[in-house]
């Protein structure tokens, strides 16, 4: 049986066999990778070849011994490219030899040992998990007295009511099992979990609305109806009955007020309706909340669409589906107001 002296390259595992009686090495056959540095001039040699080295060379006297000795330094700043000094937190250090071994390396450049599994799966943890890409919070921008509270999600799920995960049991308006944020496919999501008053979100610009929709502007709650059909013809005596004169009015919006009930009503007399604290067609001077012009519903060609301009604390739609979140979206859970902020790592 012939035996093959050599070592496995640490970078892609090839077998490299020795290129001299010195048992020095070359660059590996594979990956050109520089090996010279593992020679070691004290190696035994192989037989005859030895004694052929050993003929040739100085007695190994104390002057050569040194001279062996003051040559070595030069030999590792040679390798100085093979063996920078190597972060410990990035690099396996070998149990065998103590060599350290780059990462992603399933052997030890220098013995051969394998590296453990553990190792090689090893990767480095965050200071916080608020450093992680995949994880967001919510920040209370309106609670009374609890504004700034943040709320790490780091879970798959979180029910937000007065039980749950993120519990607001002070808030009447928030029921037991609210709302539910969750990821799917690396992305926030919110869920209406059947809540007696919905969740609201703010909306950017112009969305579409249908009749029936529901939205928040300043402290006011609002609803979009189609116009009544006409229904006033005469009774059984032929009297028509008497009302303030009628006007052709594509939609209405009505003011939803605590309770359900319906409290003003108007009906639009052009194809838009814009509402704020003056100058609109529906205005609440003592809303503090609402800006002059706060937003518009306009009508084009049967679909119906809610504008905001650019008003200060937003306008917000009620959620009819899920919903993905982005950065620095707001949402509105009972009498909460709560910005989305994912990490931009």
């Amino acid at each position: 049986m012939v035996l093959e002296l050599g070592i496995v390259c640490g970078r892609c595992h090839a077998f490299v066999p020795t290129v001299s009686a010195s048992v020095a090495f070359g660059p590996c056959t594979s990956c050109k990778r520089d090996l010279s540095w593992l020679g070691d001039d004290a190696s035994p040699s192989p037989s005859g070849a030895g004694e052929q080295t050993r003929s040739n060379s100085r007695p190994a006297d104390e002057s050569s011994v040194t001279a062996r000795k003051r040559d070595a330094p030069d030999v590792a700043s040679k390798a100085v490219p093979e063996e920078q000094p190597m972060d410990q937190a990035k690099y396996y250090v070998c149990q065998s030899c103590m060599t350290p071994v780059p990462s992603g390396h399933k052997f030890c450049g220098r013995c051969g040992a394998s590296v453990p599994e553990d190792a090689l799966t090893l990767r480095t943890d965050y200071f916080s998990d608020m450093q992680d890409p995949e994880k967001a919070r919510l920040v209370l921008i309106r609670g009374e007295g609890m504004e700034g509270l943040s709320y790490h999600l780091k879970a798959d799920q979180h029910v937000v009511g007065r039980q749950g995960q993120l519990e607001f049991p002070e808030d009447p308006f928030v029921s037991p099992r609210h709302a539910n944020f969750f990821y799917r496919d690396g992305k926030l999501v919110v869920r209406d979990e059947g809540s007696l008053n919905g969740v609201y979100i703010r909306i950017r610009g112009t969305v579409e609305i249908i009749p029936g929709d529901t939205f928040l502007a300043g402290e006011q709650l609002f609803r979009v109806d189609p116009t009544p059909k006409a229904s006033d013809g005469v009774d059984a005596e032929g009297t028509f009955f008497y009302s303030s004169p009628k006007y052709p009015a594509l939609f209405r919006v009505n003011q939803i007020i605590e309770g359900g009930a319906v409290g003003m009503t108007v009906c639009a007399r052009t194809n838009t309706l814009a509402i704020g604290r003056e100058d609109g067609d529906l205005n609440f001077p003592g809303d503090l909340f609402l800006s002059a012009k706060h937003c518009t519903v306009e009508e084009r060609e049967g679909h119906f669409f809610l504008t905001d301009h650019g008003s200060r604390n937003g306008t917000y739609v009620r959620l009819k589906a899920d919903r993905e979140l982005g950065h620095g979206d707001y949402v509105f859970i009972g009498k909460k107001l709560l910005r989305v902020e994912l990490n931009a790592n």
